[in-house]
């Protein structure tokens, strides 16, 4: 795949000008190099309607990847979810999802609409993240094979390998045992790896939620979580489970409860 930037404006329905798969249908995103999007849930969904308390705005990074069915996950979970691509975009939401792609061309991209800096500060601010796949990367800290000017968001304390399960054609699905925040839920969750990375080593502040199960790959960690960030190889949203979403939905109300009760609380006054 070329690392060049692609110099196409507008792209097919379906298609992604990076050459990675794009959901079908939706609108075509107002940009170079974005795939078509829908912030609409899928026919069917039953959309969860939060308190005002509960109410969150997340946002979709929209230069590339599977943007529609994150924004449908997010929706059927009562959050509200935009598409981000521009810096602006990047002030409105209570938290970020970063979706799959080619890391390499999501890197550039990023720098190309000016998205970085302000990514930068609101990881930095605490600002929740999760990625999938490519966005796993893109909040990893280190790379074991970059690209020579290669750059990352980086915020979680590990080390990925790209591309790590091999090629397009040796994507595959998996029941993994993931690590829910509710202790009392044993359930698997089905995971799809598509081209997918894996983390080499995790830090010490690193929560590993989900390992390899079987296979040449078995033990390999799949899913980590360190504070307000969160990272899986494989990609939730393909196979209509929300619980990977919910997790994160989750997070993401916390930290503007949090948020919230910081801003309103008095300040104490010094005593003698």
């Amino acid at each position: 795949m070329s690392e060049d930037l692609p110099r196409r404006s507008r792209i097919p329905d379906g298609s992604s000008a990076s050459g990675v798969d794009c959901p079908r249908g939706g609108v075509l995103a107002p940009q170079p190099y974005a795939c078509p999007v829908s912030t609409t849930s899928a026919p069917g969904d039953t959309v969860i309607q939060p308190s005002a308390a509960e109410a969150v705005r997340i946002g979709v990074l929209a230069v590339q990847g599977d943007v529609r069915e994150h924004l449908a996950a997010l929706t059927a979970l009562g959050a509200e979810a935009i598409t981000v691509r521009r810096p602006a975009e990047v002030e409105l939401v209570d938290g970020l999802v970063i979706p799959g792609g080619e890391s390499t061309v999501m890197d550039k991209l990023v720098r190309a609409f000016e998205l970085r800096e302000p990514l930068l500060r609101r990881i930095a601010e605490g600002m929740p993240a999760y990625g999938s796949c490519a966005g796993m990367i893109m909040l990893a800290d280190r790379i074991v094979d970059a690209r020579p000017d290669q750059q990352t968001l980086g915020g979680l304390d590990v080390t990925v390998r790209r591309n790590a399960f091999g090629r397009q054609v040796d994507s595959f699905e998996q029941d993994l045992e993931y690590a829910w925040s509710d202790p009392s839920d044993k359930d698997t969750v089905h995971a799809v790896f598509i081209r997918a990375p894996w983390v080499e080593e995790a830090g010490p502040g690193v929560q590993v939620l989900a390992r390899v199960s079987e296979g040449a790959a078995a033990g390999r960690i799949v899913a980590v979580r360190q504070g307000n960030l969160m990272a899986t190889s494989f990609h939730p949203e393909v196979g209509g489970d929300r619980r990977i979403h919910a997790e994160f939905v989750s997070i993401v109300r916390a930290h503007r409860l949090q948020q919230s009760g910081a801003s309103q609380s008095p300040e104490r006054e010094d005593t003698a």
